[in-house]
């Protein structure tokens, strides 16, 4: 390929970053809506992380992906790290001939390790950013880019990045497809979910949560007798061969363990109350569902995002708060059962959270890529 790309070619906006879902999947519902406003597929690139999840989503979604080397630095001192470095000078001089390359008119930059060399990129080559931000309190990948982006795509109104945009954190098509009155009996069917049960849905990322899969576990002997609960419980890859000789016995609960949950979409119809982490899919997720919520901020997560991610379902009265300190078989069954126990507390909640929604979110975020594009 040239430098500069065929008319019908030509790229109009590369969308940098990824790593996890969390920063994947809004980025897809952006490409998504932007092909809906009439942009070709061929025009929207994308450009990820050899180690993260967009090597499998973006394909599948049918995008173009060019896939950069190394991973992101930890945030301590470790050997570790010499070899990220190394990695990272690497992506930053692919990522520049990228952008040179492509000359797209526009820069998307999600987050996430690989979107640094294209904002790199773009500052160098005069492409104009906008940055998606999908948490309450900006990541050190958004923070950089922030500084030169034209504008800044927001999920919450205190999160701090500059020029911002309020726009809500777009999520999957699937997702936003759902209506509760409509889907709710049809998905509990089609999960096996017994009628007149509460259905609780623990979920905690492909990978899963040892933390929350411990208490969960200890709670059961608790629930194992209650006819009136059913738990679908996606305990992930990390955790799923060590837990199998702790999988209860039950009499009455329904209880199904899954390694992974490939229907979501169905989960978040069914479920009267979600049990997990607070990122920033999540939240969106339960806000434009209407679900309440458990949450367990994640302690790791950079300027314990997920923590002020939540507090904005707390506010509203849709979530409960666990800290992950705290967190055990006693608490969660402390912090569960008035939820369950108490006649329309559960629904009242989800009515909150779908206060939050933002159903327009990707639509926004498009339009405001248009905005700032280059016109040549």
């Amino acid at each position: 390929m040239g430098d500069r790309p065929t008319a019908d070619s030509a790229t109009f906006v590369l969308v940098a970053g990824g790593g996890t879902a969390g920063h994947v999947l809004p980025g897809l519902a952006v490409a998504a809506a932007l092909v809906d406003r009439g942009h070709s597929r061929s025009t929207i690139h994308f450009v990820g992380s050899e180690r993260g999840l967009e090597r499998t989503l973006v394909p599948a979604a049918g995008f173009e992906l060019t896939m950069l080397p190394g991973r992101g630095l930890q945030r301590r001192i470790t050997f570790e790290n010499l070899a990220a470095v190394w990695g990272l000078i690497r992506a930053i001089v692919k990522g520049i001939a990228l952008v040179r390359r492509q000359r797209p008119k526009v820069v998307l930059v999600l987050g996430g390790y690989a979107s640094v060399s294209c904002t790199i990129g773009a500052v160098i080559w005069r492409v104009p950013i906008v940055v998606m931000e999908q948490n309450a309190r900006a990541g050190a990948a958004n923070r950089l880019a922030g500084r030169f982006a034209k504008a800044s795509a927001v999920p919450f109104v205190e999160t701090d990045l500059p020029r911002s945009v309020l726009t809500g954190n777009p999520v999957r098509a699937e997702v936003l497809a759902i209506t509760r009155s409509a889907d709710r009996e049809i998905a509990r069917a089609s999960l096996g979910v017994g009628e007149r049960r509460t259905f609780i849905a623990v979920v905690t990322g492909s990978l899963g949560s040892r933390k929350v899969n411990e208490a969960v576990l200890e709670a059961l002997p608790k629930w194992s007798t209650r006819t009136d609960l059913a738990i679908r419980h996606v305990i992930g890859s990390r955790d799923w061969e060590l837990v199998q000789d702790r999988l209860p016995q039950t009499d009455g609960l329904e209880y199904v363990a899954v390694r992974y949950e490939d229907h979501m979409d169905t989960v978040l119809a069914a479920a009267d109350l979600l049990i997990g982490r607070a990122g920033g899919t999540t939240v969106a997720e339960l806000a434009e569902v209407g679900v309440a919520g458990v949450l367990v901020p994640l302690p790791q997560a950079p300027r314990d995002h997920q923590t002020a991610n939540a507090a904005a379902l707390v506010r509203a009265g849709a979530a409960v708060l666990i800290p992950d300190s705290e967190l055990d078989g006693e608490r969660l069954i402390a912090e569960v059962e008035p939820l369950i126990d108490t006649p329309g507390c559960l629904g009242r909640m989800g009515a909150a959270a779908h206060t939050l929604a933002q159903p327009h979110a990707a639509d926004s975020v498009a339009e405001l890529v248009e905005r700032h594009a280059r016109r040549d």
